[in-house]
């Protein structure tokens, strides 16, 4: 198949490379608005370059990846289901639920397949533990932790437009939540606090955060977030059943250090970047997005799911600025 990417910044260049060594992707056409990323994707993947998306979705492409920034999602996710084109975009839909509830309206209408970039869906580990939960074998769940642990802050230029750490970091974690224990969030009630980076402060944003999320069936969820994690990047899951409890993350490169006398678990080199962390799994949603495009499965993570994460982080944003518990429905305008 033949698919265009638009944008191609950090992310959007991985996608690129990802996307040229699969088996069912025959040719790519690629554009940025800086023309210098364009004529690196052309001369090291053998891309075809355009000058705009507009070109791209006039280029013959069965399907298209947008890798773009974030302001520029809607815009686009619009122009490509206009065209009756499949699309996997990156997360979010949009910088506001507002404006992702629009985009998830124009999609439902169209019938056109979406794809959104959570890509903790395909790790191994989260889908194994996933597994284990619709298997029963846990049992009744009634506590779930999720950690998003970043290695150091990023820039203050990102934080100042990134809608702050609940909107942009844990709503990975609350994506992975829903989706692993198939229920949906009713309340939360979170926190934060700032120990490191000042103009992640003067941004009116936190540097570390934590979220108590009740789900429709009396269990709790426990989201912890920080950008201050020099040992390394880490993202787990725990979840424990009245049966057996089960974790992932949990592995030999977990960027954590046991005191306990003889004890040498992790031993392995700890992640430090989420691409590294998770470059299997972004291997795997963009496999499946070929599969979506071919028409031989349905988008794995849809607009709504999406939208429903992003209820979520406007509950807590909320919830963090005035203190209290807040429930979902007085977020959610639709």
């Amino acid at each position: 198949m033949r698919l265009g990417i638009m944008g191609l910044g950090r992310i959007g260049t991985f996608h690129a490379q990802t996307l040229a060594a699969l088996d069912a992707v025959d040719s790519l056409v690629v554009t940025d608005p800086v023309a210098a990323a364009v004529s690196a994707a052309a001369d090291r993947l053998g891309a075809e370059p355009a000058d705009s998306p507009e070109a791209v979705l006039a280029s013959g492409v069965d399907g298209v990846v947008i890798a773009a920034a974030t302001d520029a999602h809607p815009a686009l996710l619009h122009a490509a289901v206009e065209a009756g084109l499949p699309v996997f975009c990156e997360k979010p839909v949009a910088r506001t639920p507002e404006e992702s509830l629009t985009v998830l309206k124009a999609v439902e209408a169209s019938g056109v397949a979406v794809q959104i970039g959570y890509n903790r869906r395909f790790d191994p580990g989260f889908a194994a533990a996933r597994r284990a939960v619709v298997s029963g074998e846990l049992g009744p769940l009634h506590t779930v932790r999720s950690t998003t642990l970043d290695p150091e802050p990023p820039p203050a230029a990102y934080v100042a437009v990134s809608g702050g750490i609940f909107r942009d970091c844990a709503v990975h974690d609350f994506d992975t939540v829903r989706w692993v224990t198939g229920r949906e969030v009713t309340e939360v009630y979170a926190t934060g606090s700032n120990r490191g980076a000042e103009y992640i402060a003067a941004a009116g944003d936190v540097d570390t955060a934590s979220a108590l999320l009740t789900l429709d069936d009396g269990t709790l969820a426990v989201v912890s977030n920080t950008r201050h994690n020099p040992r390394g990047y880490d993202a787990r899951l725990e979840l424990h059943g009245m049966k057996d409890s089960v974790a992932a993350g949990l592995e030999d490169r977990l960027p954590l250090r046991s005191v306990e006398p003889g004890v040498t678990f992790p031993g392995g080199a700890p992640h430090h970047f989420f691409m590294d962390r998770f470059a299997a799994a972004y291997r795997a949603e963009l496999a499946a997005f070929t599969e979506v495009v071919a028409g031989t499965r349905p988008s794995p993570c849809t607009v709504a799911d999406a939208l429903e994460a992003g209820w979520i982080a406007e509950a807590c944003t909320l919830s963090l600025h005035e203190r209290r518990p807040v429930r979902i429905e007085e977020v959610r305008t639709s």
